[in-house]
């Protein structure tokens, strides 16, 4: 019988010692991994706590920046020339809608006027953040938004509500001085950028505005204000499902701007253009306060804030009146006859006596041509008072170049020209007043050498402001004023204050380079103008106030060389001659001065701008209760101003430009060669 198999086991632990080993290494690893996850836990939980919370809420939470009420911009009394009103609005939430272009059918239908800017609309609300709303139309009416509130169910991601639009109560009147608001661009932005500061996130706001031009530019900083912002809670997709009222911030309204302009006179001088173009400044001569700067045509500012329809502002650009150009400040004329008090002060500079006379025949040969005189016939002899008086041009030939170019150009500075002025908004042209080395400087490319040689011939046309002289209506009645104040190099003002803080006065400066009894003359000159009745303006310068009279000088500055085939008294517009009138009043108590100009406005210098400066004059005297209260006093009978003259208006334009041959007259004091390069015009503008 055979034994059976059998298993022997040398240690009879091994089995179980093995079992055991591989249990303590897994028991090890968990319990490794167990004390690792309570520890984390502990670090998230106790360590970490406050700082996952905050993360926690701000999930849960979004702060949505609200923007500020924008700073109002006042007149010197008050009133509000640009300010805020509430304004109804339809929104759309691009995150909110199942399907844009659906939606924006949809609103079409209940307001039709957007479909014509349904690709704008698209383009702004593509670019807006997630979940922000964007204004599709504002100013809507009370029907309006009612009916779209009534049909809300059916628009998801559509809202309308009410908020602050910026609005202009005087439409056009101020619009060049104050400008206006709109969306920032990416010009906008990237000009930060480039300037190396932080973009505030505002300006990402679809609902935000900045300034345009003017005031709104130039002090957009003060108006914006700062803003605030809607802690809101949002659910998983971003959606507002409550408002933190505890956690939300006002904003701060901007700072109110008072400008020193007052809205009547303002008022009147857009008013008494008409359809004329032009300029208009009126200036305390005591203090340099701008109390009128109007721009004619003009165009409503309000057209602006929610965005002008590209065929306005494309009629408004190729108007050939240039409704969106500021005349005041960045449009330059030739200042024609009224330059002829700066010309006189050069010329008592460099000593000639005011009573020495010069006849005038109706023209003033130099060289081989004849520069003509307004007056064909003549004024006869003429000393410097009588030549301002009767805008003789002959008297101006014939003394030019005894001052010299080199002098009446820093006459000229030293009176107002050739500079802008600190008055808080940019955007102003110097103008010009050649002198030997401007025109050097001028032409320093031009390879002819003579082209920058200055020839006593051109020196005739600075005289009279014409050829390469060319002004501001701001310089012109910068230079008014200070011939009226007679002692202080007065400077413009427009910011009374802004935010409180007044500005310094324009009359805070140094007294004027002229002697005293050279800016008399040159006073007494005006004011024969405007009050003898062979003055140049006698008819249109009649203020009716009492015994308060008026100073004045008209201009005919023109703006082409004539023809036999071009008539100055053409009726095309562009072809008609420039008319200036500045002046001062009272003339024995002088307080203010206004220029106006009126482009392309006719012949003679009194004939348009004469009566529009009375009308403006008369305003601004009447809004001064010193002033007004003078004008209440009983008149004496021996003040009362005599009857007018009756026949033919003073400054009548000549007809057409006659021949240089045809019209006599007497030789320059010296003999001197036909002058060469640019000439002068040989006609010279009726005054």
């Amino acid at each position: 019988m055979s034994a059976e198999p059998s298993i022997i086991f040398s240690d009879p632990n091994e089995r179980q010692g093995s079992f055991l080993r591989r249990t303590f290494v897994l028991g090890g690893l968990t319990t490794l991994g167990g004390l690792a996850l309570t520890g984390r836990l502990a670090q998230l939980q106790v360590f970490q706590a406050q700082e996952y919370a905050t993360l926690a809420s701000n999930n849960q939470f979004n702060f949505r920046l609200v923007p500020p009420p924008r700073g109002r911009i006042l007149d010197r009394h008050g009133v509000v020339i640009a300010g805020n009103r509430p304004s109804f609005r339809v929104l759309v939430v691009r995150d909110e809608t199942k399907d844009l272009d659906q939606t924006l059918d949809l609103l079409g239908r209940l307001l039709p006027d957007t479909l014509e800017r349904r690709r704008s609309i698209i383009r702004d609300v593509n670019a807006a953040p997630r979940f922000s709303p964007v204004p599709v139309k504002s100013d809507l009416t009370w029907e309006e938004f009612a009916r779209v509130n009534l049909y809300a169910n059916e628009l998801p991601g559509v809202m309308a509500d009410m908020n602050e639009a910026r609005f202009y109560p005087f439409g056009g009147s101020f619009a060049h001085v104050i400008g206006y608001v709109a969306k920032p661009n990416d010009r906008d932005i990237k000009a930060i950028e480039e300037r190396g500061e932080d973009v505030p996130q505002i300006l990402y706001n679809p609902g935000f505005r900045i300034g345009r031009q003017g005031v709104e530019k130039a002090f957009d900083s003060d108006l914006r204000g700062e803003a605030g912002g809607n802690r809101v809670e949002v659910d998983a997709r971003g959606r507002v499902v409550a408002e933190d009222i505890g956690g939300s911030r006002p904003a701060i309204p901007g700072k109110d701007v008072v400008l020193t302009l007052d809205a009547d006179v303002q008022n009147r001088a857009l008013e008494v253009f008409g359809d004329e173009s032009g300029a208009c400044v009126v200036m305390d001569i005591r203090n340099g306060d701008i109390l009128c700067m109007v721009s004619a045509p003009s165009f409503d500012a309000n057209l602006f804030v929610g965005g002008v329809p590209s065929k306005v502002y494309r009629a408004l650009s190729d108007y050939e009146r240039k409704p969106l150009l500021d005349k005041t400040l960045n449009g330059v004329f030739h200042p024609g006859s009224t330059f002829k008090m700066t010309t006189a002060l050069a010329i008592l500079d460099a000593g000639v006596d005011p009573t020495e006379r010069v006849v005038c025949t109706g023209g003033y040969r130099y060289g081989s041509r004849v520069f003509r005189c307004w007056e064909h016939g003549g004024h006869g002899a003429q000393d410097m008072h009588n030549a301002i008086k009767n805008s003789c041009d002959v008297y101006f030939y014939h003394m030019a170049n005894r001052a010299g170019v080199d002098r009446i150009q820093e006459t000229a500075k030293k009176i107002g020209f050739m500079q802008t002025f600190d008055i808080g908004v940019g955007n102003q042209k110097p103008g010009s007043v050649p002198s030997r080395a401007w025109k050097a400087h001028y032409n320093r490319n031009n390879p002819n050498p003579e082209s920058r040689v200055w020839f006593p011939g051109e020196t005739l046309s600075v005289a009279i402001g014409q050829g390469d002289v060319n002004v501001t209506a701001l310089q012109l009645a910068v230079m008014t004023s200070r011939i009226a104040n007679a002692q202080k190099a007065v400077v413009p003002r427009l910011i009374k204050s802004v935010g409180g803080v007044e500005r310094p006065s324009g009359a805070a400066v140094a007294d004027l380079p002229f002697p005293r009894e050279h800016l008399e003359i040159v006073r007494q000159g005006m004011i024969a103008v405007a009050n003898d009745r062979s003055g140049t303006a006698y008819r249109q310068s009649q203020l009716g106030l009492g015994d308060i009279q008026m100073a004045g000088k008209t201009g005919t500055a023109q703006v082409s060389s004539y023809d036999r085939r071009k008539s100055r008294k053409s009726d095309v517009w562009a072809l008609k001659d420039h008319n200036l009138f500045v002046a001062f009043a009272p003339i024995d108590a002088p307080r203010y001065a206004v220029a106006v100009i009126v482009e392309h406005g006719g012949k003679g210098g009194a004939t348009a701008g004469a009566p529009r400066a009375r009308e403006v004059m008369r305003t601004t005297l009447l809004k001064d209760p010193e002033m007004l209260a003078r004008i209440q006093r009983p008149l004496p009978p021996e003040a009362l101003a005599p009857e007018a003259p009756e026949g033919v208006e003073a400054g009548a334009a000549p007809e057409d430009p006659v021949a240089a041959t045809a019209v006599p007259a007497p030789e320059p004091a010296a003999a001197a060669p036909a002058p060469a390069g640019p000439q002068p015009y040989l006609q010279a503008p009726p005054q």
